[in-house]
């Protein structure tokens, strides 16, 4: 039987979230022994539609935590575990015997992993962690208001934060067992909520940087004006439009070969010759340019686009999928990337498969979600005896720098989903060199102003810009390789092989390399070939209609006025502050760390896959599960207030709150809160949600959505005031939350001078992160070379023929 990644590792699973059960999923996808200590009601992730997704390969022990006895077994059990993941509000692990301090003495080897909702300290760390909540704080909600057509905020359903905190918490304990290896310690690891928000964007906040430093050159306007004209060039070539026969389609042609492919491809080439750049453009002329895009996208059904498709791979549309439709999704069916698990509740389930391929070291799931306490007595019986006390009699607290000293990571990715997976690394110490055209990644130009788009990818990382298509360029990447321990490549597929930098031809170099896969689509089949970003696969994934609900029309025969509103509101619902960029980046990170930690702990080189979309599968897993006889998944209301009257947006006399008290002990705090002011009924179970919703609304109109806060807060009850976007104002300005949580720093770029950037959003109680600056085109060029022992007269004669820059 072959090896997994995670075999011997015992995990102790306290959480009852969404990012905790997805965490530990991937665990046990990779042999990790996963034990979810549920109370005897159950968890509530049992009443979920995704449970039998979530709990497949776990155990389940049934332990009540408020009896003595029974904590003390759960005590017992932790503390004889490799790691133990809690997501409780700070204090609750401490109050239980059951934080890192306590669990540490006995076994100093523990890591130990925690999520809040914004920290473990300061003003708002008492804050419930509902996902609402901080999406709410950080500007989230009302920065998507445009997808809705009323005036105010929206409810955003994509769970970005908690997608966001599931893989934060796995790099930071995939880095902690990497380094343990080596240390002998473990360690506690914690991130939040917010600071997992702090991911995503990608560019957003340098670019208002930039207008607030250059006023006289640069304005910093709203994509889309106040009379619905788009202002950014980016929006006509990430074109919403739809098909003559009613289907949403989203084009995303960045760069120029794929934009004048599609102006070819719809009849437009003229359109190229129009003077001047878009953004200097009359509103007029671009209402105009705009009008001709989406006609030209209606003079075709779905079925005729996808035969220009079929004969231009440079010309490409995702449509807007629905629900589990991305399960269906060709790719996914061609690469194998959902399975099929009996459940015993749920019967014969259809979910998606392991998020990462692993030659060497295969995922095996091959049991479902377990039944409540199935494994307790086993469980109980079985654990390890803890490790005595280590002789200072607590957990080890010297520093030990960081996780991933001494790892180097060859990169050969553009643009941001797989680069920024490498950047994260960056984060927790490793070596990034990344290769890149003589003149630059094409992310580092994407506004007229150098490098502003690529910095926050870029971050820490060495670039040797290096002419591929020759024998000496590939011959550099080959010496790279050699001394590399994992390589990074996002190619469409083909170019790898081509290149001569594809899994055979460089695990052949070096075999102990841990290779990476991290394309849009695939290494082959039906898209492996077919341009990616952020936008085609939001649309393809299903993201965007998730994040609308049921408020957009898709039938033919829509007028382009109709055409034209849509198309923003769906373009806001796919591309936000945050996006399939971010939320593939962050499973690249993930997949590294784990081919990184089999391979210190003796598994052989590997080559390994993960997409942009099968991520996304996990990313939506809420709604990624097919059985018989499942519930639907939460879903909006039209108007995107929220999910129901206690889960949802609320106008006040003075701004907007969001509340979120779902469950009878939250209902109850917030009723004697609220009780002086409106009739409420002692059970809401009592009325309809409407009537609950309408009664919810009169009362919060009678006081400022601040006071508000503080009132509702202070009871118990999870109930924030929106801020305004943008997020990245939030996040990054000088009293933001930001600042005042530690997520951000500042560094010096060679171009734009001094500026704010957001720290790694994983913090370690041993190990040690670092906050670099970006790097310029082949910055690095001659030192790496010069590693790699060429001397000056050779790197001369590569630079005068062209070869390196």
């Amino acid at each position: 039987m072959e090896a997994t990644a995670l075999g011997g590792i015992s995990v102790v699973d306290f959480s009852e979230t969404f990012a905790g059960a997805v965490a530990t999923q991937l665990l046990a996808d990779f042999g990790a022994d996963v034990v979810v200590v549920e109370p005897p009601r159950g968890s509530r992730l049992r009443r979920q539609p995704a449970w039998p997704a979530w709990g497949r390969g776990k155990r389940s022990a049934v332990l009540d935590l408020h009896d003595p006895a029974q904590r003390g077994a759960a005590q017992g059990l932790a503390g004889g575990a490799d790691v133990v993941i809690e997501t409780w509000r700070p204090g609750v692990a401490e109050r239980l015997g059951l934080s890192y301090d306590a669990l540490a003495a006995v076994n100093p080897r523990l890591v130990h992993a925690s999520i809040t909702a914004f920290g473990r300290d300061g003003p708002l760390a008492g804050i419930p962690g509902y996902e609402a909540l901080v999406m709410a704080k950080a500007g989230g909600l009302d920065s998507w208001g445009g997808m809705t057509p009323r005036p105010g905020p929206a409810f955003v359903s994509t769970p970005f934060c908690s997608w966001g905190a599931s893989q934060v918490l796995l790099h930071g304990v995939l880095a902690a067992l990497f380094e343990r290896e080596t240390s002998g310690c473990g360690q506690r690891v914690e991130t939040s909520l917010l600071h997992a928000l702090g991911v995503y964007d990608c560019w957003n906040w340098l670019l208002r940087l930039l207008a607030a430093r250059y006023p006289d050159a640069f304005r910093s306007a709203a994509p889309v004006s106040r009379e619905g004209i788009p202002n950014s060039p980016l929006i006509f070539r990430l074109l919403v439009g739809m098909s003559a026969d009613g289907r949403w389609m989203q084009f995303s042609q960045t760069t120029d070969r794929l934009w004048q492919a599609f102006l070819r491809a719809v009849g437009q080439e003229e359109l190229l010759q129009w003077p001047g750049i878009i953004e200097e453009w009359e509103p007029a002329r671009r209402s105009e340019f705009w009008d001709r895009l989406l006609v030209a996208v209606q003079t075709r059904t779905h079925a005729e686009w996808s035969d220009v498709f079929d004969r231009d791979a440079d010309v490409w549309a995702e449509v807007f999928r629905h629900g589990t439709e991305l399960m269906h999704h060709p790719q996914i069916t061609h690469d194998g990337q959902t399975l099929r698990l009996h459940d015993p509740v749920a019967g014969d389930v259809h979910q998606p498969g392991p998020m990462v391929r692993m030659t060497a070291t295969p995922a095996r799931p091959v049991r479902g979600a377990p039944p409540l306490g199935r494994d307790t007595d086993a469980v109980l019986a079985d654990r390890t005896p803890p490790l005595p006390a280590p002789p200072a009699g607590g957990p080890v607290s010297h520093r030990s720098g960081t996780p991933l000293a001494g790892v180097t990571v060859l990169e050969l990715a553009t643009f941001f989903a797989a680069p920024y997976g490498a950047t994260l690394l960056c984060d927790l110490g490793a070596r990034v060199i990344k290769i890149e055209q003589l003149d630059g990644d094409p992310v580092r130009n994407l506004v007229p102003f150098p490098e502003v788009t690529g910095i926050k990818v870029l971050q820490g990382k060495e670039s040797i810009a290096v002419d591929v298509t020759t024998d000496d360029g590939r011959s550099i990447v080959h010496d790279l390789a050699r001394r590399a321990d994992a390589v990074l490549q996002s190619f469409r597929a083909g170019v790898a092989e081509r290149f001569g930098f594809d899994a055979a031809s460089l695990l052949a170099v070096n075999p102990d390399l841990v290779y990476l896969n991290a394309p849009g689509y695939g290494t082959g089949g039906p898209c492996g070939r077919r341009p990616a970003f952020a936008p085609t696969i939001g649309a393809g994934s299903g993201l965007a209609m998730r994040n609308l609900g049921p408020s957009v029309p898709e039938e033919p025969g829509l007028d382009l006025a109709a055409i034209r509103v849509q198309s923003m509101r769906i373009s806001g619902a796919a591309m936000g502050y945050a996006n399939a960029d971010g939320c593939s980046a962050l499973g690249v990170a993930t997949a590294l760390l784990l081919g990184l930690v089999a391979r210190r702990r003796g598994a052989p080189g590997q080559e390994m896959l993960t997409t942009m979309l099968s991520t996304l599968a996990h990313t939506l897993s809420e709604d990624m599960v097919e059985y018989d006889g499942r519930s639907p998944a939460p879903a909006p209301d039209p108007e995107l207030y929220g999910i129901h009257a206690r889960y949802r947006l609320y106008e006040t006399g003075d701004g907007w709150v969001f509340l979120a008290a779902p469950r009878d002990d939250e209902w109850a705090r917030l009723h004697h809160a609220l009780g002086p002011w409106g009739d409420l009924p002692d059970a809401p179970g009592s009325v309809s949600d409407a009537v609950l919703a309408t009664r919810l609304g009169a009362v919060f109109r009678c006081r400022a959505a601040a006071e508000w806060e503080d009132e509702l807060t202070s009871a118990g009850v999870g109930c924030v005031a929106v801020a305004p976007s943008p997020v990245e104002d939030r996040l990054m300005t000088e009293g933001g939350i930001g600042p005042a949580t530690g997520l951000v720093t500042e560094v010096e770029h060679p171009v734009i001078g001094r500026h704010t950037r957001i720290v790694s959003p994983v913090r370690f109680s041993r190990s040690t992160t670092v906050a670099a600056p970006a790097c310029l085109v082949g910055q690095q060029t001659d030192a790496v070379l010069k590693e790699l022992g060429y001397g000056d007269d050779r790197i001369a004669a590569l630079r005068a023929g062209g070869i390196i820059g």
